[in-house]
């Protein structure tokens, strides 16, 4: 996989800068810092890099918030990292759009693993056209026709999808190796009688896993992370 990509890390803390550059840089990564708010902008507004890592407690804007304005502003990939490993921050992070959280201190390879999945994503998503209206989508065999809510397994057979299994599935795909909180998941299913509850996003996925997974006790499409939500982690082909 190529190296070439642009990391900026965002910490007040220069140990920690220097660690994490340490590690990035000796894998091939093109690496920049900044201690705050404003440093970040500055480094987004001269050079848009293709992952963000952020740290939560520094002075002035806290990380959320500049988590919130990455987001808002560009599809960058963000992960944060925190040493505080609460679970609240942990969800509004990834309901502000963050793709990851890593907690201090970081390891080297858990830190690379990640990297290397969400500029994946990133990657996949900056090689679409501007304006592309997407139709079809394969992944792992399958193929998932977005116009004609049709899915084929990798034997081209037909496979029945509910409604709502349908645009689940459809939500994964389209934030493949991101991880989608429960109540993102909600947002993006609508329908008259949809009684949305962590409970029924739990459910839903319960059963799309036993339409596309080959062992529904270990699934390798649809991962559960714990606290966090779902992450579709196949590699996602658009035509």
């Amino acid at each position: 996989m190529s190296r070439d990509a642009n990391i900026l890390v965002v910490d007040d803390d220069d140990r920690i800068c220097k660690i994490l550059v340490r590690y990035l840089s000796s894998a091939g990564y093109q690496v920049k810092t900044a201690a705050n708010g404003e440093e970040m902008r500055h480094c987004m507004q001269r050079q848009q890099p293709d992952l963000v890592i952020l740290d939560l407690q520094m002075p002035g804007e806290h990380g959320l918030e500049l988590a919130r304005v990455l987001r808002k502003d560009s599809n960058v990939g963000i992960i944060i990292v925190t040493g505080t490993g609460g679970q609240i921050d942990k969800i509004v992070g990834l309901e502000l759009g963050a793709d990851d959280f890593i907690s201090k201190p970081v390891d080297e390879r858990e830190l690379l693993a990640r990297v290397r999945s969400i500029l994946r994503r990133v990657k996949q998503t900056s090689n679409l056209p501007a304006n592309m209206d997407i139709s079809v989508v394969k992944f792992a065999g399958w193929t998932l026709d977005f116009v004609a809510h049709e899915l084929k397994s990798p034997s081209g057979e037909d496979i029945q999808l509910t409604s709502y299994e349908f645009q689940l599935l459809a939500t994964l795909v389209k934030n493949a190796n991101r991880v989608l909180s429960r109540d993102q998941i909600m947002d993006n299913i609508t329908g008259r009688d949809w009684m949305p509850s962590d409970r029924s996003v739990d459910v839903l996925i319960g059963k799309l896993r036993k339409k596309i997974e080959e062992n529904t006790h270990k699934p390798v499409l649809i991962k559960t992370i714990r606290g966090a939500g779902y992450k579709f982690t196949a590699h996602v082909e658009y035509s």
